[in-house]
């Protein structure tokens, strides 16, 4: 009679049969099958996963505005309106009605007149023929000279009417032949506006020794 089987010897034989069947699966490619059967079952699996439901937003309510509230304004109690009466109070102001005074019309100031034109007495017009006036000899030897103005009052004739000294020479021979040359000379009288009048004049009247 046979002794029975240790467990340790079961266990190592069980390994060792794995480990076989293991080399001759792989050796007869039922592994690789196995695999190429079970991947392609798994992304299958993964691709058919059903999609997931779409989230639907809640519309968006247009705000509503709240119309103003309009108060009714409470309307005035009417006024009391006059009535005329046929026949006026004994006491009632009588009213004046004033006429308009009509304003004096506004004239523009008068244009400014023009001064009339002076003209001035001469003494140098060639139809005139004033002599020169004459060198006091004393004054000549003492050597003497110098201008003197003789101021002389002209006539509408051309006539001298006074004559007087309006600047000295500083010598009184000189001054007093001047005032006597200036008297004996005939002037073209001065005019205001064309009209003739007695103007005073001045005659300058140099003494220079040649």
């Amino acid at each position: 009679m046979s002794k029975p089987l240790s467990r340790n010897t079961l266990i190592v034989a069980s390994v060792l049969l794995f480990h076989g069947a293991a080399l001759w699966a792989l050796q007869t490619g039922l592994i690789r099958r196995v695999v190429e059967v079970l991947v392609p079952v798994q992304m299958l699996s993964e691709f058919i996963e059903p999609p997931k439901p779409r989230v639907i937003p809640p519309p968006v309510l247009p705000k509503v505005v709240a119309a103003p509230v309009v108060r009714k304004t409470e309307t005035p109690p009417p006024m009391p309106l006059a009535i005329a009466e046929p026949t006026p109070a004994p006491n009632a102001p009588v009213g004046v009605v004033a006429r308009a005074v009509p304003l004096p019309a506004i004239t523009a100031p008068p244009a400014p007149v023009a001064a009339p034109k002076v003209e001035l007495p001469s003494s140098d017009a060639d139809y005139l023929q004033n002599p020169k006036p004459a060198y006091p000899g004393m004054s000549k030897r003492l050597g003497e000279q110098g201008k003197v103005v003789v101021r002389v009052l002209i006539g509408v004739d051309g006539v001298v009417q006074k004559a007087e000294i309006r600047q000295s020479s500083g010598f009184e021979r000189l001054d007093q032949a001047a005032l006597m040359t200036a008297q004996r000379w005939r002037y073209v009288p001065g005019k205001r506006g064309g009209v003739a009048e007695a103007m005073w004049f001045n005659v300058p009247i140099n003494f220079v020794l040649e």
